[in-house]
Formats: C-alpha cells, sequence, structure tokens
C-alpha cells in the first residue's frame, strides 16, 4: 500500500453511511498520533468555560486522580470507535459515560460545547500539523460520527454538519471563555500530567511548549503568560516538521487504538471496560451536585 492509498479507500466509501468506517481508518490509521493530541487539547479548552472547569476542580477527579481520569476518558472513547456502538463493549462504554455524566447537573449547552471540540479541534490540529490536510468526507464521517455518539448521550439540539459544530464552538467559547480559579487549578494539573510523562528534567520545557500550542483565547482564560514568539515559533515549526516527516513514511498496515497508547499509564494488567471511570455517590465528595433523572441515551440501551 502506498502512502495515498488509504484515502483513495475513503473516498469510495459513502460519510454518511460508512462514517463510523472511515472515521476509524482516519484516526487509527491515517492520524492515530494527531488525533490523540488532538483530542487531548479538545478536552483541555473545556476548562476555560467556568461551569465545566469549576465543576472538575469540584469533583477533584482531574486534580486528584489526574492520570486516572485521562486514561479511562481515553478508554471509553475508544471503545466506541473500536467495537463500534451496536456492540456490547460499545454500549457498555456509552453506559458507563452516560452514568458518570448524570452524577451532575450539567446543561445540555456545556454537554453540547464538548461535543463540539471532539469534531472541530482535530480537523484544525491536522489541517495545521498532520502529514496531509482531512478530506472532505473525513471532516463530513466525523461529523456524523459525533451526531451519532451525541444522540446516544442524550444531547439535545445537536449541530448537523461540519460548518455547524465549528460555529456552535466558536460562538460558545466567545461568550462563555473566562476566568476561574478552580479551572485553573484543573489546567495546571493537567499540564503536570503531560510533563509527567517524560523524564523530570524536561517538565519546564514540555510545560512551555503545551503553552505554546494554545491560543491566545486560551491563554487569556486562564492568565497564563504568553510564550515568547520565539518559544511559539519554534514549538508550532517542529510539530509540522513532524507532520511533514510522517508523510515519507510508509503507512500504517495495522490500526492504532488508544488503549496502545503509551501514555496510558494506569491498567498495565488490562481493564474491563464496565469498571472504567468513576461512580459516584450522592452527597460525597466526587459527586457535589446530585443528578438523577435518567437520560434518554441511558433508557434506549
Amino acid at each position: 500500500m502506498k502512502r495515498y492509498d488509504r484515502l483513495k479507500e475513503i473516498r469510495r466509501l459513502d460519510p454518511e453511511k460508512d462514517a463510523l468506517t472511515i472515521y476509524r481508518l482516519t484516526a487509527t490509521y491515517e492520524f492515530p498520533w494527531d488525533y490523540t493530541r488532538a483530542l487531548e487539547l479538545a478536552l483541555y479548552r473545556t476548562y476555560a468555560v467556568p461551569s465545566i472547569g469549576r465543576l472538575l476542580a469540584e469533583t477533584a477527579e482531574l486534580t486528584d486522580r489526574t492520570q486516572k481520569r485521562y486514561d479511562d476518558t481515553a478508554l471509553l472513547l475508544d471503545t466506541v470507535v473500536e467495537h463500534g456502538f451496536g456492540t456490547d463493549e460499545g454500549r457498555t462504554a456509552i453506559r458507563r459515560i452516560n452514568q458518570m455524566h448524570r452524577s451532575y447537573d450539567i446543561s445540555n449547552e456545556d454537554m453540547r460545547y464538548v461535543l463540539c471540540t471532539f469534531v472541530v479541534m482535530p480537523k484544525r490540529w491536522i489541517d495545521t500539523y498532520g502529514w496531509r490536510k482531512l478530506s472532505r468526507h473525513e471532516t463530513t464521517a466525523a461529523a456524523v460520527y459525533y451526531r451519532t455518539l451525541g444522540r446516544h448521550m442524550g444531547i439535545q439540539d445537536i449541530p448537523d454538519s461540519y460548518e455547524a459544530f465549528e460555529k456552535c464552538l466558536d460562538a460558545y467559547e466567545e461568550a462563555h471563555f473566562a476566568w476561574d480559579e478552580g479551572a485553573r487549578k484543573v489546567s495546571d494539573a493537567t499540564l503536570d500530567l503531560m510533563a509527567s510523562w517524560y523524564p523530570r528534567p524536561l517538565a519546564p520545557m514540555l510545560r512551555a511548549s503545551t503553552r505554546a500550542l494554545l491560543d491566545e483565547p486560551l491563554l487569556r482564560a486562564f492568565r497564563y503568560e504568553p510564550p515568547g514568539a520565539v518559544t511559539r515559533t519554534l514549538v508550532r515549526r517542529a510539530v509540522r516538521l513532524r507532520g511533514r516527516a510522517v508523510r515519507l513514511m510508509p503507512p500504517r498496515s495495522a490500526p492504532h487504538y488508544a488503549r496502545q497508547n503509551w501514555e496510558i499509564k494506569g491498567y498495565p494488567k488490562g481493564y474491563r471496560v464496565g469498571e472504567l471511570g468513576t461512580f459516584p455517590v450522592s452527597g460525597v465528595r466526587g459527586c457535589p451536585v446530585a443528578h438523577t433523572e435518567e437520560s434518554a441515551a441511558d433508557s434506549a440501551q
């Protein structure tokens, strides 16, 4: 197989009917590293919405148990990608996601915004840093895939196209990005986690490099000192050069899923999907707001 043969395969598929297949090919064959980085930053930028960042700080999941929260989120989302919506594994993963979200008073608007980040941020990242840009087929398939996931999660008023997802994201961030002390703690803990994956002496450089990849609205919301122009240029150029190097490599012959990422540290002996995530109890730290209404998604499981 040559470097662009898989893209040709993708273009022969229907982006509506074959959305899962296309998304799986894109995320696990063409851009597994890029999707991992882009989805990390997608979730990270949601902290800048105070209602989201504050809740995450109150649960302490992303400040006290940062690695576990990272692992569980990546594994649950990726289980659906690997196994599909109609399988036992996929249904179990979605049920766990819904059970966790149902334990908190999260608005539909916040849930929809998070879904938007999953659609928009990977395209923006890959178009900037990937070895090629996403095709229209891939962009449409990603929107269809996450629209389907959103329906399974009971999210209402989901955008019906990539452009609508992008418009929703940009408008929500413009209206809601703001400073919050708890959100800043969650942001700092996440940056510390990412730095912890590498030798300790590199931590300051890695934190600075990550901040160099953030846009101005995020930096302002978290009140981070903007990185210098030289640092920003060097970091972004290095990531772009990585993409160009990947273009020269032979295409991947096997899929790469999140469970194979070396950043997943918490389950060296394996895991059961139904045991991933948190099991909040009303009135106990980790579940600050009781929210017991059954979601439409769970009732349909």
